[in-house]
């Protein structure tokens, strides 16, 4: 059992954003840290004040956190990016709210005191003494504080204050985990109400100390206590009033914050097997659980719940089944057949999530190079005469304007990566994946069967691509940053080309249909594109959908054999040996890939690999603080060799994004190693000590605390059964009441109980037995042990090693 804890952001829109360029505009991004650790950066918007994102993220975090914070900032190529403002989001506000925080929030000025970070190490004692008792507060060390220099590191020092006096600890030189070991005391007047009072300072010679954090201990706790130790969060000097407003802009977000207590894997097994019972019986179930199910979902939880439904049965093996369910109860209740799959109905929803869990490789092999190339291109491309900018296309070679027409010729040749698109799909039936392949298989066929007349011939191939075009190619082409096609979202030009293509796609997945061609006529240089495209995407569908039974499963045993890469792509490793000043261009540019059995490198993609690290021997993921190599984005691989040495692989990634996602995905499938490290070293051991605490033993203690249990949700994340089982049962818990309605109303008895309390007869319809696998999931997260309660701020933390 674990109680894990989610962070579900939307990072929407900016609106009325202050200027911070010269021009009148700026570049806007957002950064977003879990307390003071920056763990997500948007892409950047350029040249607007009212930027949109709308970009989402998923974040797996220890329940212990304490607030979220979004900074938005403005992107300068030759100067230090300008902060602009933050939101922040406490835990206990996001708790106290179900649905989560939607709506748009002032950006507050970002306040130096404020920004605080880290832990402090303490030792308070009540000493007894003639004639008074003293107070003793021995200062020890501190982990993961603010850098406030141009070093990346601080020069911190403590001054304690109590009872009218303050003494101070030594000045520690470049670091951010000091040790003081120092020791001070104050004499206790009795009946003395003040606190005692810990602030953090960096020191700076020539201007004013900056503030680092501090903790208040309340001495009533103390004195009852007469002795603690511990490590104390250090907090904000909040005594200033809080600035900032409307003249700073707004933010649109959406937060969640989810703590799920995930039960053993037995506890779900009734409710698991139920689900599947029901899909395999299909049509012929006697009660239906999942059209109940979809009943009782509201619309703005459909989305939601038939991802949870799809990954649940894709762990189970019965994907391809639960969607031919949904696509059979469609069907049966659609009389129209321009009409099928067009509502955002359970079994729409689902086919959008599959195709994103389990085609999302299949996509970027796919649509990956052309989007590259409309990119890099970059050419000014416009189809409908009313929205040709003349002024904005010049021709260099004759220094004159194009004309509406050049423009509208030129663009038309341009969107030829419409020809290109096609070309690539149709060649693609083999590397389609298997289980997608007999899905659409199933979904031609039952379409076929319910609309057999000769009227109705394009209906099937119309059913495959609204789904493959109009919900998966189309979006992906408008939106490449959101399906990870693009670090970086498309500048206003490339997003209209972007839009032309993805409508284009939208026409032949229509089979270019009179409605198509009516709604938007200046697309008419397309046409011929588009006639040829409809018959190579009906080609193409009829040999993905022809798969039979014993080639799906030798496709599906062939890919299981290949175990495809948890993460792969380019980074720098450093490999500089012995003594000396660690530079940049130490490292050295490798494609890695990490699997589910070791991390490997080579010179390019196609070269052969060698393993780095073999994926048993990881120790620990972390980051290196900025100072050591000059930058923010290099992190740690912490492993033992094959004598059982303890090893670091240092490697820099590009984007702090791109940091993350490596440390999510080591982290993930290192989870179970055996010997995983609670305490690292941020720094390195330069000459003959650490360069992050100064501590000289090599293979001594860590000075801060693993980050192990925070990771980024990815799309190619494997699935964790009893999370989705949990999260499938805590949907069906918020439904229970109706859930009960509805199994009075079909058992027509509306006196007795829906589930009969202490009769000890099971029920035996299979809306009664769901209603007893939720009372018996209930009770047993009743009788399981709670977890550990968020720590308040400023509380006596449990010391950590």
């Amino acid at each position: 059992m674990a109680k894990r804890s989610s962070l579900s952001i939307r990072i929407v829109e900016g609106k009325n954003l202050p200027a911070k360029d010269i021009n009148g505009s700026s570049d806007p991004y957002c950064i977003v840290k879990v307390d003071n650790e920056p763990i997500i950066r948007t892409a950047t918007v350029w040249k607007t004040l009212c930027p949109f994102w709308g970009e989402e993220y998923q974040v797996h975090l220890p329940p212990t956190f304490h607030a979220v914070a979004f900074y938005v900032l403005d992107e300068d190529a030759l100067s230090r990016d300008d902060v602009i403002g933050k939101v922040c989001l406490t835990r206990d506000t996001l708790a106290s709210l179900p649905k989560g925080f939607t709506g748009w929030a002032h950006l507050t000025e970002v306040d130096p005191d404020e920004e605080v970070q880290g832990e402090i190490h303490l030792r308070l004692e009540v000493v007894p003494g003639t004639p008074a008792r003293r107070l003793r507060c021995s200062v020890l060390e501190a982990r993961d504080l603010a850098p406030k220099d141009r070093n990346g590191a601080s020069d911190p020092f403590v001054r304690v204050h109590y009872n009218g006096r303050t003494q101070e600890t030594s000045v520690v030189k470049k670091s951010c985990y000091p040790r003081w070991n120092e020791t001070f005391e104050f004499e206790l007047e009795e009946g003395a109400a003040e606190a005692l009072c810990i602030e953090a300072w960096d020191w700076d010679l020539v201007s004013r100390n900056d503030f680092l954090g501090k903790v208040v201990v309340n001495m009533q706790r103390l004195y009852a206590a007469q002795q603690e130790e511990g490590w104390f969060r250090l907090q904000p000097d909040q005594s200033k009033s809080q600035r900032g407003g409307g003249s700073l802009g707004s933010l649109q977000l959406e937060v969640r914050l989810r703590d799920e207590v995930v039960l053993p894997s037995r506890c779900y097994q009734p409710l698991v097997q139920l689900l599947c019972r029901e899909v395999k019986l299909g049509t012929q179930g006697p009660g239906q659980l999942i059209t109940i199910i979809e009943e009782t979902t509201s619309t703005d939880r459909r989305q939601e719940v038939a991802t949870n439904l799809l990954k649940l049965f894709l762990g189970q093996g019965l994907a391809k089944d639960f969607l031919d369910l949904l696509f059979q109860l469609e069907l049966g209740r659609t009389s129209e057949a321009n009409t099928l799959f067009r509502s955002n109905s359970l079994a729409s929803k689902s086919m959008e999530s599959f195709l994103k869990v389990a085609g999302m490789r299949y996509l970027h092999g796919v649509l990956g190079p052309i989007i590259d190339r409309v990119f890099e291109e970059k050419k000014y491309v416009e189809l409908d005469p009313s929205k040709v900018e003349v002024k904005d296309v010049g021709c260099s070679g004759l220094h004159r304007p194009q004309t509406e027409a050049e423009v509208l010729e030129q663009s038309a040749q341009t969107l030829a990566h419409l020809g290109a698109l096609l070309s690539a799909l149709c060649r693609s039936v083999r590397a389609c994946p298997a289980v997608i392949r007999a899905t659409f298989r199933q979904l031609f066929r039952r379409v076929r069967e319910r609309f057999p007349s000769a009227q109705y011939e394009n209906v099937p191939f119309i059913a495959v691509t609204s789904f493959l075009c109009l919900r998966f190619f189309s979006p992906a082409i408008m939106s490449p940053k959101l399906f990870h096609l693009r670090e970086r979202h498309a500048d206003a030009r490339t997003s209209r080309t972007l839009l032309l293509l993805a409508k284009a796609v939208q026409n032949v997945g229509n089979m270019d249909s009179p409605v198509s061609r009516a709604k938007e006529a200046w697309m008419e240089p397309l046409q011929p594109t588009v006639r040829q495209g409809v018959a190579q995407l009906k080609d193409f569908i009829t040999k993905l959908v022809d798969i039979e039974e014993k080639e799906e499963l030798d496709l599906q045993r062939t890919l299981s054999l290949q175990a495809p890469p948890v993460k792969e792509g380019t980074l720098f490793i450093h490999r500089t040996k012995g003594k000396g000043p660690l530079t940049s261009s130490s490292f050295k540019k490798l494609h890695f890939s990490l699997t589910t059995e070791a991390l490997s490198f080579a010179k390019t993609p196609s070269s052969k690999k060698s393993t780095l690290i073999k994926l048993a021997n990881i120790r620990a993921a972390e980051k290196v603080e900025e100072k050591s190599f000059s930058s923010s984005h290099v992190m740690q691989v912490i492993y033992t060799d094959e004598a059982g040495r303890p090893q670091t692989a240092y490697l820099q990634c590009k984007c702090v994004n791109e940091l993350n996602q490596w440390l999510s995905a080591l982290r993930k499938v290192s989870v179970n190693n055996s010997g995983l490290l609670g305490t690292y070293h941020p720094g390195v051991f330069r000459g003959d000590k650490w360069s992050c605490c100064h501590q000289k033993d090599k293979t001594g203690r860590g000075c801060d605390k693993t980050r192990s249990r925070v990771t980024l949700q990815e799309w190619n994340d494997p699935l964790d059964h009893d999370l989705e089982a949990q999260l499938v049962y805590r949907h069906l818990l918020g439904v229970e009441a109706v859930l009960r309605e509805k199994h009075l109303e079909l058992s027509g008895d509306t006196e007795a109980d829906a589930v009969p309390a202490g009769s000890g007869e099971a029920p035996t319809d299979p809306l009664g037995q769901l209603l007893q696998v939720l009372q018996d999931l209930r009770e047993a997260h009743s009788a399981s042990p709670p977890g550990p309660p968020p720590s308040e701020p400023g509380r006596l933390l449990e010391l950590q090693t």
